[in-house]
């Protein structure tokens, strides 16, 4: 049994590199706390979640003061029995986005050092499904981009083998939505996957009306298309459309998925490791939706998700969305439009140390010992 010695924190507030934008807000900063865990074997692992531009400073708060002393002098193999007390620690600030956020870097670490102390991947520490996932593209898809640029975006990314693009909907009126998603449709084909995003935008009644206006595109999903917690909402789209509808990435609770998918509120699951609060919650949603027959389709950290959608049989698709590249040595490997599992041991994320050091704010830049 090797006991934790040491939690370093950092955060680096990292710039995208496109200009994001969707429906209710632009994404301008992502915001990415790093939790790095060193046992008394020295052995280290590292984890990571994100912001996208608010309350990061509150996530480091809640680490430094409250999360990472109480790692100190704990058997780092006991992941579920740390998660669970420290959901438990905070349990008056649960269920919400700061604890899950914070939770998740945690969780990610301990994760890492498991599977570098065995010497395997995280994909196969997890499950081993596949070794393999096809790709989606977002990047060329947001609300601001202009119908000409999401056709050549979304023709050229086929080209690469991607099956998909996302396009961000939710403009004033649905023929615009309407005409810009039909211009993509018939540059692609009927084989290539067009998948849509609401980012929480409409009404009930609106998302009902604009699928029905879609219907004829033959859409992968449409994501999003309601406030969160509105889960009766979702059921009543479900029931109103033949549409797959995707949900997941605000959503914190394992419990608020199993409502959804009780309820029929959703036919595709996008659970975020960085929002659920970690691995050990992601797993457990991936294998309840695997009990409904739903896919997993996961938002976002592609760079973690690769390993775990390969990780599960219902395991769908992996969301292309480069983030890491100015803070990791080796990137993603992609072939014929597939991401291709890790295969060194740990969650499978090369870190240029120099580089992460080098954008770490130093206000949140702390080591607690024992």
């Amino acid at each position: 049994m090797a006991k934790i010695e040491k939690v370093e924190l950092r955060m680096v507030d990292l710039v995208p590199k496109v200009k994001r934008t969707d429906a209710i807000q632009s994404f301008v900063s992502q915001e990415t706390p790093i939790v790095t865990i060193t046992d008394a074997d020295g052995a280290v692992g590292t984890g990571y979640s994100y912001t996208i531009g608010t309350g990061g400073s509150s996530v480091m708060r809640l680490l430094a003061d409250h999360l990472a002393p109480r790692l100190i002098g704990r058997d780092a193999d006991m992941i579920e029995a740390i998660w669970h007390e420290l959901e438990f620690a905070t349990h008056a600030t649960t269920i919400g986005a700061i604890t899950a956020i914070a939770l998740a870097a945690i969780d990610t670490a301990l994760w890492d050092l498991r599977a570098k102390k065995k010497g395997l991947p995280l994909w196969k520490l997890a499950g081993g499904a596949k070794d393999r996932c096809p790709l989606y593209t977002t990047e060329g898809g947001w609300l601001h981009i202009e119908t000409e640029a999401l056709v050549e975006d979304a023709l050229a990314a086929k080209a690469k083998g991607f099956r998909g693009s996302k396009v961000k909907i939710g403009k004033p009126h649905g023929s615009e939505d309407l005409a810009r998603l039909t211009a993509v449709r018939q540059a692609v084909g009927s084989s290539y996957e067009i998948m849509t995003d609401c980012n929480q935008g409409f009404s009930v009644d609106e998302a009902i009306r604009r699928a029905e206006r879609l219907r004829d595109l033959d859409l992968a999903w449409i994501e999003e298309p309601l406030p969160a917690d509105d889960i009766d909402g979702h059921v009543r789209l479900s029931n109103a459309t033949s549409t797959p509808i995707a949900i997941g990435e605000s959503l914190y609770s394992i419990r608020h998925f199993r409502e959804y998918m009780q309820k029929g509120g959703c036919s595709i699951v996008q659970v975020d490791v960085g929002r659920i609060g970690g691995i050990t919650p992601w797993l457990k949603v991936a294998h309840a939706a695997e009990a409904f027959d739903i896919p997993v389709c996961p938002h976002f950290l592609m760079e973690l998700h690769v390993s775990l959608t390969c990780a599960i049989q219902n395991g769908r698709y992996v969301e292309y969305i480069p983030q890491l590249d100015d803070l990791t040595g080796n990137k993603m490997r992609i072939e014929d439009g597939h991401a291709l599992a890790p295969d060194e041991p740990g969650i499978g994320i090369d870190w240029d140390w120099d580089a992460v050091k080098a954008k770490s704010i130093a206000e949140f830049t702390t080591a607690i010992t024992k």
